[in-house]
């Protein structure tokens, strides 16, 4: 069951938390950087921290999360490793609804994964 592909981290169980807010889409990387910073990405199985220093770090489904981490064009754009699978280069659309993000594979056109920020 190893979703994470096409999504930074995707969804691995299917099912997406329900939104009590209109998501925004973050632009700039200090607007990114101010959402995550001291923060971990939480979703069901997952926790996952982007760095200031551009590395991913974290554990989805008991396997380790690795990865690098860039903002190029107003994209979150990453490489993955999870569970010693190279899961490649991405580049994601980022929305916040405040407590929330989205991440949307495939600049906003593909897979999307909600996640909690803790």
């Amino acid at each position: 069951m190893r979703t994470f592909a096409t999504v930074f981290c995707a969804a691995l169980i299917g099912f997406a938390a329900p939104a009590f807010a209109e998501f925004q889409q973050v632009t700039s990387r200090d607007d990114f950087m101010a959402l995550v910073t001291g923060k971990t990405l939480t979703r069901p199985l997952v926790s996952i921290e982007v760095l200031p220093d551009g590395r991913i770090a974290g554990k989805g489904a008991a396997w380790e999360v690795t990865g690098k981490w860039s903002w190029e064009n107003g994209y979150l754009c990453r490489t993955l490793v999870w569970g010693g699978d190279d899961l490649g280069y991405n580049c994601q659309e980022v929305k916040t609804n405040g407590s929330q993000l989205r991440i949307t594979s495939d600049k906003g056109t593909g897979d999307s994964a909600d996640f909690r920020l803790r």
